[in-house]
């Protein structure tokens, strides 16, 4: 076991304990030696191609590779990113506000519909906070049918957050007092320029927020998980992999991980079963191959998840087809629905990439966050009582701060791959960023696939 030395300067850099085998520690080196082409690979995408205003990617260290497992279009999370950080987050919104509507003065944020939970809403204090830097008016307003009135939350640290109805009028959305008058004009109460969601609209797409006049929405309405898949995101991935494995010269699996798809599932009806046991034995002999070829010796897995939702639910881990004819009925409820009550009838049976970090005595995985095209910090997802080939982001779970501003934008190239952590975060940065490519190129597919529907009436409140 070789532990990487912590990053001068940055004490909350945690101490990696990392099993670390040649595979990574080749895939390491070429990442650091192709530095320059890859980052000008980066920049001439960027020019192509939109990025997302925001997102996270869960990563998965093998020791052999390196993955992103999940992209996050909606991240929350925030407030466990650390103070060292925050320059870089406030630069980074402030190049995707200028993008997004160089001349705002409002922004509106629509978080979930969450009143309570105050770990989320800690979260977006800190984004409030981070947008205001970059010169904005930033109010939220909520969804939510309690909130009917402006109200103070009270927050860990004696901060306080106003969340305000979210309303309508003349086509746009925006914070409109009781006492304003319902014919006033455009531009009354609050009437932001740009409105940005931090909701996944796993409850459904509200009709309060189509067919805005002269509002920009951020992430769009395709975006959220009534039309997203996660399966879109992976064949747009599968893309990317290729023409950067082809770019660094290596393999691209090192980089992505095997995944199909299986619709008309029904776990309680127990429908469905024949394709996702096929499709479990197909990805299981993918990665057999792999194994094979690259002389690891381990026991493969997938995991089966819903290909539409988050928040870590209906997820299993599967290693072999029988286990998924044989589910019992506590297992086929909980891989039914997902959050706000989804159904699930779409899964996606991805490669299952093991996690060979450990932090704090609990196995650990890297989540990285951006803003624009930009890396802007990132945290380890820590559970104690899951292992290697489990899913993370469960109850229990907890998160290791980590500097991720300085260490993953200034790699040590002369340093031996695996014994420094800014190199070890730089290659995380760029798998990241190479998800945040994709995510693009999904959107701009997926942007046709939201239904039309008939305009919210112009004097309107969240419900």
């Amino acid at each position: 076991m070789q532990q990487p030395a912590d990053h001068p300067g940055h004490p909350a850099v945690p101490h990696l304990t990392t099993a670390l085998t040649g595979p990574l520690l080749e895939l390491e080196r070429r990442i650091l030696d192709s530095m320059p082409a890859i980052e000008r690979w980066f920049r001439l995408f960027w020019q192509d191609h939109v990025p997302p205003f925001y997102g996270s990617v869960d990563l998965r260290n093998a020791g052999y590779k390196l993955a992103p497992v999940d992209m996050n279009l909606f991240p929350a999370g925030f407030n466990n990113l650390s103070e060292d950080m925050l320059p870089c987050a406030v630069q980074a919104a402030q190049a995707a506000v200028e993008r997004l509507c160089p001349d705002a003065r409002n922004l509106l944020l629509v978080p979930e519909r969450h009143t309570r939970n105050l770990h989320y809403l800690t979260n977006v204090a800190r984004l409030v906070r981070i947008l205001a830097a970059t010169g904005l008016e930033v109010r939220v307003g909520s969804l939510s049918a309690e909130v009917t009135e402006p109200t103070v939350i009270s927050l860990p640290g004696n901060e306080q957050l106003r969340v305000e109805p979210l309303a309508r009028r003349h086509g746009r959305v925006g914070l409109f007092g009781h006492g304003d008058d319902p014919e006033s004009t455009p531009g009354a109460g609050f009437d932001p320029c740009a409105i940005l969601l931090n909701n996944d609209l796993s409850a459904g797409t509200p009709e309060i927020l189509r067919d805005l006049r002269d509002q920009v929405l951020v992430p769009p309405l395709h975006a959220g998980w009534t039309v997203r898949r996660k399966s879109h995101h992976f064949a747009a991935y599968d893309e990317i992999a290729d023409e950067f494995a082809r770019l660094i010269s290596i393999d691209a699996w090192m980089v992505n991980p095997y995944f199909a798809r299986c619709s008309a599932v029904d776990f309680q009806a127990r429908e469905g079963e024949d394709c996702l046991a096929e499709s479990v034995d197909h990805v299981l002999t993918r990665i057999r191959a792999k194994h094979k070829e690259y002389g690891i010796d381990e026991q493969p897995f997938v995991i089966v998840k819903a290909d539409a939702g988050t928040y870590g639910m209906g997820i299993m881990t599967v290693k072999d087809a029988s286990e998924v004819r044989d589910l019992n009925r506590k297992q086929r409820n909980r891989m039914a629905v997902v959050k706000e009550g989804l159904q699930v009838s779409d899964v996606i049976i991805q490669e299952g990439v093991p996690t060979r970090e450990r932090i704090e005595e609990g196995t650990a995985e890297p989540v990285v966050y951006m803003v624009d095209k930009y890396v802007v910090g990132g945290f380890y997802r820590v559970h104690r009582e899951r292992g290697i080939d489990e899913n993370l982001n469960a109850p229990g779970a907890h998160f290791v701060q980590l500097a991720f501003a300085g260490a993953c934008n200034l790699p040590d190239c002369r340093a031996l791959p695996g014994t420094a952590a800014p190199n070890r975060f730089y290659s995380y940065g760029v798998v990241a960023r190479l998800a945040l490519a994709a995510a693009a190129i999904e959107l701009e597919r997926t942007a046709q696939l939201l239904p039309k529907a008939s305009s919210a009436p112009d004097v309107a409140v969240a419900q």
